[in-house]
């Protein structure tokens, strides 16, 4: 009993007849680093907000440093030196770090906290400014702020759940020297990962949860990710992404000398020039804040462009509405780091959701009248009078027909094996993997022949990845162009048939994925490769990236 930090014993939660967990035992030693996996909606987050106090166990026992723990709070667990960092953050923007990190607690004078906010910085290696507000912070700041918040309670236990699914490898690099610095201190870390390469790299011990039961604890030197993947399906997986042959066809989206400013009036795209032909995926790679949201938002038609033009199918889309551009076949799939805020409406259905983007043109509408030759002069009138009526209301009303739209969400549902319990379960009720492909399935259900999809894989299982990839393949065979940012440079290299390459919102060239490297990537996203060649060897970069045979 010395040796754990942690013991769950015959852990069960329900919500009504579903088990999110069942007879779950688990244990962290003492100075460990475990990771805890399983497929989304397997019951990872639901059992670590038992042990954080957010939920009371329905069945088993709570042991900490041997004696037995009795958790139905927040505060509970602080008391036991249990602390959380959530996978969304619980900050108040307007606050600064140093006023975040005291919430709740007795201060001791703005200053003096200052202080020790800096001491548990430098002790730890974290880079924090306590003076600066939530709302100038970047992910992995707001991120770090988190984190010193529970030690500064004194947590002796962390927990984080899924803690670099928004920063960059540097970011997560830096976060993880951290987590070793804290073992060396003697903290107790459980970290919810899906990214297999991080389990190998930080953790020490590997237990996998499935649909809510614990299948097993392996130590990470006797384990490998095939043998971790089929733990967590039931089942051997082939982790390969195909990529068939691209059947380029004419230039379906061209972007010419784009660009875009960012909220603070600088630059973040600057006279950028490519193209996306029907039937290939451009993968983009660049490091996270290099202009790949405002690139998103300036083709869906949500953000102004200071200059150059944006084109589909030989068109200007340029100040069209998001519908307007929508309904010529471009829909964006962006998941935005605040996908519950941004994505989607948390409080609403599932089916609600699907619809959100489409209501008004994808059938859901009330229905016109026919029209029929038979039709007296008058008759025709009549129903000419009643459909103009009609078309009013589909077009500013929300009249629906959710007969149609729950199927279209059932399809979906099934398709994407979204786990919930009911089409009209609210979206803030389902995991962060499930409420990603809700947003993903929705942008698919368009049907259109430009996909935009931006970090569609991030927060998602093994197997949900790769069924997303699977997905994108299929698109790509049918002939949609489709532009591809993503953070995995290797996933990119599998995936993607070119790959152009940002560095603070310009561009350093375009290479085929299966002639360059993840080094030369990583040169190139820090702007330190050569544009034409490296050592004189060729790349297969374009010198010209304008619109043009270089890029073909």
């Amino acid at each position: 009993m010395d040796e754990y930090a942690l013991q769950l014993q015959n852990i069960s939660k329900y919500f009504g007849s579903v088990a999110a967990n069942k007879n779950i035992d688990l244990t962290l030693k003492k100075g460990e680093i475990l990771a805890l996996l399983g497929e989304n909606g397997s019951g990872k987050t639901t059992l670590m907000n038992m042990i954080s106090g957010i939920y009371y166990p329905d069945e088993g026992h709570i042991f900490v440093n041997g004696e037995e723990a009795r958790i139905s709070s927040p505060q509970d667990a602080f008391r036991y030196k249990i602390g959380m960092v959530h996978q969304h953050f619980k900050l108040i923007d307007i606050f600064s770090a140093a006023q975040n990190i005291v919430l709740g607690t007795k201060g001791s004078g703005l200053a003096r906290i200052n202080e020790e906010v800096k001491a548990i910085a430098e002790k730890y290696g974290f880079e924090i400014d306590p003076k600066k507000k939530i709302y100038d912070m970047s992910v992995s700041e707001k991120q770090t702020v988190e984190i010193v918040k529970v030690l500064y309670r004194g947590a002796d236990i962390l927990i984080l759940d899924e803690p670099t699914a928004v920063l960059t490898p540097q970011e997560t690099e830096k976060l993880f020297s951290v987590m070793r610095a804290m073992k060396a201190d003697g903290k107790s870390i459980i970290i919810i990962t899906h990214k297999l390469n991080e389990v190998m790299a930080i953790s020490d011990r590997v237990a996998v949860l499935r649909k809510g039961e614990y299948i097993g604890c392996v130590d990470t030197a006797d384990t490998d990710p095939a043998s971790l993947t089929e733990m967590m399906v039931g089942e051997k997986i082939t982790l390969n992404i195909s990529r068939p042959e691209a059947h380029a066809d004419r230039p379906l989206l061209e972007i010419r000398d784009l660009t875009v400013n960012s909220d603070e009036g600088s630059h973040a795209i600057e006279n950028l020039n490519f193209f996306i032909r029907g039937g290939e995926i451009l993968g983009v790679a660049g490091i996270a804040g290099c202009g790949q949201r405002e690139l998103c938002e300036a083709i869906a038609g949500l953000r102004k462009i200071e200059s150059g033009g944006i084109y589909h199918e030989g068109e200007s889309i340029v100040g069209l509405s998001p519908r307007a551009i929508s309904a010529r076949g471009v829909a964006m799939s962006f998941i935005p780091e605040d996908r519950l805020g941004m994505g989607l409406a948390p409080s609403m259905s599932v089916t609600d959701n699907m619809m959100l983007k489409n209501y008004q043109d994808h059938g859901y509408g009330i229905k016109p009248l026919p029209l029929s030759d038979e039709d007296t002069p008058e008759q025709a009138k009549k129903k000419n009078a009643r459909n103009r009526f009609t078309e009013f209301l589909n077009r500013h009303c929300p009249f629906v027909d959710r007969k149609k739209a729950r199927a279209e969400a059932e399809r979906i549902i099934e398709e994407l094996d979204i786990v919930t319990p009911s089409t009209e379960t609210p979206v803030r009720r389902l995991s962060g993997g499930n409420v990603q492909k809700v947003l993903l399935g929705r942008e698919i259900l368009i049907e259109p022949n430009v996909l935009i999809t931006a970090y569609p894989v991030r927060g998602l299982d093994i197997n949900s990845s790769y069924l997303i990839y699977d997905i994108l393949n299929r698109q790509k065979e049918a002939g949609t162009g489709i532009l591809f940012i993503g953070e995995d440079l290797d996933v990119m290299l599998a995936l993607c048939d070119k790959i152009m390459v940002l560095c603070h919102g310009k561009m350093m060239g375009v290479v085929h994925a299966e002639k360059t490297t993840k080094e030369q990537l990583g040169l190139m996203m820090a702007g330190a490769l050569d544009l034409e060649e490296e050592k004189g060897k060729p790349m297969g970069v374009a010198k010209d990236t304008r619109i043009g045979e270089d890029q073909a």
